[in-house]
């Protein structure tokens, strides 16, 4: 019987470390993934600027989209471009059809309160944030603006602000970038390993981040 205790005892004992263990590897692990998704995350705010530059993203069109019609009702630029990555979604019984993701995008600008007059896509097809960035310096240097507003989702923002502060250094265009807050089609930093679609961008845009890195 006495023996039976210990053993009882001594499993009870194991039982607790391994919980302490889990629940500090648990604690460490929810501060890393919450350091790592911050750190993507910047801005540069900047009063007013020429255009609106909406960068495509398929699975964030709508947050992005919100974000650039609530920085025109703010009055912070009197016209917003949006970006063709060529890509549709799915069918819109409406539409009959598939519309492409820059179409949505403007759907969503449009019913936000922006005029349609205020909405310019730049048609050529891009695949990469790269292409855009060198497509909106061609873009600014034949339309002679001075100043742009970026608008993309939070983790994808240090790299965008990097990569076009990179196409525009030898341009007097002045970047600025925004970015919607996260919680709607982006995964907040503290919860984002909870989700599948935060492991699609936060381990993701490191390893774009490193591609452009070797690759510059």
């Amino acid at each position: 019987m006495h023996r039976s205790v210990t053993e009882i005892r001594a499993r009870r004992s194991r039982i607790r470390r391994r919980l302490l263990v889990a629940f500090l590897l648990l604690a460490i692990w929810s501060l890393l993934a919450w350091a790592g998704a911050r750190w993507l995350v910047v801005d540069a705010p900047l009063a007013r600027s020429d255009a609106i530059v909406v960068l495509s993203g398929s699975s964030t069109y709508v947050e992005r989209a919100q974000k650039a019609a609530a920085l025109f009702r703010e009055g912070r630029s009197p016209k917003i471009i949006l970006t063709n990555d060529n890509r549709q979604g799915g069918w819109s019984s409406v539409e009959q059809r598939n519309p492409f993701f820059y179409e949505r995008a403007i759907s969503e600008l449009t019913h936000a309160g922006v005029p349609q007059s205020a909405i310019e896509v730049i048609p050529q097809p891009v695949y990469s944030t790269h292409d855009e960035a060198a497509l909106l310096r061609s873009y600014s240097d034949t339309r002679g603006l001075h100043s742009l507003i970026v608008v993309t989702s939070a983790y994808h923002s240090r790299r965008a602000l990097s990569t076009f502060r990179t196409a525009f250094a030898t341009s007097s265009v002045a970047i600025g970038l925004e970015h919607p807050a996260t919680g709607q089609q982006t995964p907040p930093p503290s919860t984002w390993w909870l989700h599948p679609r935060g492991w699609m961008m936060v381990p993701t845009e490191y390893l774009k981040m490193v591609y452009y890195w070797v690759s510059a």
